[in-house]
């Protein structure tokens, strides 16, 4: 069996959601206001292969996850965006890179790479849903990592502009954290080390 490539994943994600869920998941891309943004004529009334294809080509491979994750997450499908998390960690261990670096990593201390996590998992990735639902003090995660230049001035701006703290770590991480690679995801988890002591520690706990 051939090997699963990004968008073969998205392309099975979409294709397990409900016609409702389906047409609410594009009803969702279309409205996003981040750019580049999706013209409506492109998905309305298109197969799901169709809408993968415009996922992969608008946003790339790279990018695109991020992108159906957290739509899939606005429209209360959270079981198929944590299903879809998990299988994209699983395409980016298979090259060889992330398995490499991870047990070194892990030697003493804690394995950023989710200690214990065949995948190559990074922490920050691995329990994502809790740290979003959890994170408090974003404001001042979000002023250090502008500072350390992981996010934008605009990207800064946009989440603050977020009412609620849940919508701007989920805003962080469809955004500037999922295109930040793993020097990005060094500094927020250096950082929410910091700033989230307790949390962090109880996380550092789970198998």
């Amino acid at each position: 069996m051939a090997p699963k490539t990004v968008k073969k994943v998205i392309k099975d994600t979409l294709a397990n959601l409900s016609k409702e869920n389906f047409d609410d998941f594009c009803d969702q891309l279309v409205d996003r206001r981040e750019e580049p943004q999706v013209k409506r004529n492109r998905v309305e009334g298109k197969s799901f292969l169709v809408v993968a294809d415009v996922l992969v080509s608008t946003f790339t491979e790279e990018r695109a996850p991020g992108v159906v994750e957290d739509l899939l997450r606005e429209i209360d499908c959270h079981k198929d965006a944590d299903k879809l998390v998990k299988e994209i960690a699983g395409l980016d261990s298979k090259p060889g890179s992330s398995d490499t670096a991870g047990p070194s990593a892990g030697a003493t201390g804690v394995n950023t790479m989710a200690e214990g996590d065949r995948s190559g998992e990074h922490f920050v990735d691995k329990y994502r849903a809790l740290l979003i639902d959890r994170v408090s003090d974003i404001e001042a995660i979000l002023d250090e990592l502008l500072d350390q230049k992981v996010i934008t001035l605009g990207n800064y701006d946009e989440i603050l502009a977020i009412p609620t703290s849940r919508g701007r770590m989920r805003k962080l991480y469809s955004g500037p954290l999922n295109s930040a690679g793993h020097d990005g995801k060094e500094v927020f988890y250096k950082l929410l080390e910091e700033k989230e002591k307790l949390l962090i520690a109880e996380l550092k706990k789970k198998k």
